[in-house]
C-alpha cells in the first residue's frame, strides 16, 4: 500500500512565522492560489479536523470523501499560539521551552512526547485499518508537526524530527512493504504551482 502524507497549504500564520497549532486558521488567499488539484483521485482522504487541512483536501482531491480524524491535529502550542518567535524572544516560558529543545509541555498545551504518542497512535490505527481492508492507497492531509512525528518514527531512510519539515502543500509518499517495522520513502511530492 502507498501512503500520501501531505501538509496543508499555506496560512497567514505560516507566512508570518506564527505558531498556529490548535488554532483553526483557514488557508490564506495566497495558499489557496498556490495549491493545484492532484493528478489522481482517491475515494477517501483522512484529514485533521482543522480547516486548513479540509480546505487543502477540497482543492487537491475535490471528489474524495473527507474523513475528519481528531488525532491528526497539529501539536497544541498553548499560550504560544498566534505569536511569533520574535514576539516571544523575552517571554520566560517560551525561552525555557526553546532552551529545553522544544520538547517540554507548552503552557496550556502539549509536550512533544504527548503529541508524538497521539499522532503516531492515530496514524498506526489508520494504516492498520487500511491494510486490513485491502486498500492500495491511503491519503492523509494534516500538519507539519504530524508529518515530522510520523516520519521520525517510521520513515526509512531514517532522519530526525526537523529533517521532515515539508513546505505547505508538500509531503511524502511511503510504502508499507516493511510495515510495522518501517515505511520506505518512495518520493517527496508537492501540490503547489511553481512561482
Amino acid at each position: 500500500m502507498l501512503i500520501y502524507l501531505i501538509r496543508h497549504g499555506e496560512t497567514r500564520c505560516n507566512a508570518e512565522k506564527r505558531y498556529q497549532g490548535a488554532l483553526d486558521t483557514p488557508l490564506s488567499d495566497h495558499g489557496r492560489a498556490a495549491l493545484q488539484q492532484a493528478d489522481f483521485s482517491p475515494r477517501r482522504v483522512y484529514v485533521s479536523p482543522l480547516r486548513r487541512a479540509s480546505e487543502t483536501a477540497e482543492i487537491l482531491f475535490p471528489t474524495a470523501e473527507q474523513v475528519s480524524v481528531h488525532g491528526l491535529r497539529e501539536m497544541h502550542f498553548g499560550s504560544f499560539e498566534g505569536r511569533s518567535y520574535l514576539e516571544m524572544e523575552h517571554d520566560r516560558d517560551y525561552r525555557n521551552w526553546v532552551d529545553g529543545g522544544c520538547t517540554g509541555r507548552c503552557p496550556g498545551g502539549e509536550s512533544r512526547s504527548a503529541f508524538f504518542e497521539r499522532t503516531c497512535a492515530t496514524f498506526r490505527d489508520l494504516v492498520e485499518e487500511a491494510l486490513g481492508t485491502g486498500e492500495s492507497l491511503l491519503v492523509m492531509i494534516a500538519h507539519g508537526g504530524t508529518q515530522m512525528a510520523v516520519m521520525e518514527r517510521w520513515a526509512f531512510p531514517r532522519g530526525d524530527y526537523w529533517q521532515w519539515n515539508a513546505k505547505p502543500g508538500a509531503g511524502y509518499v511511503l510504502d508499507t512493504a516493511h510495515w510495522p517495522k518501517k515505511l520506505d520513502l518512495v518520493r517527496e511530492v508537492t501540490f503547489t504551482r511553481e512561482r
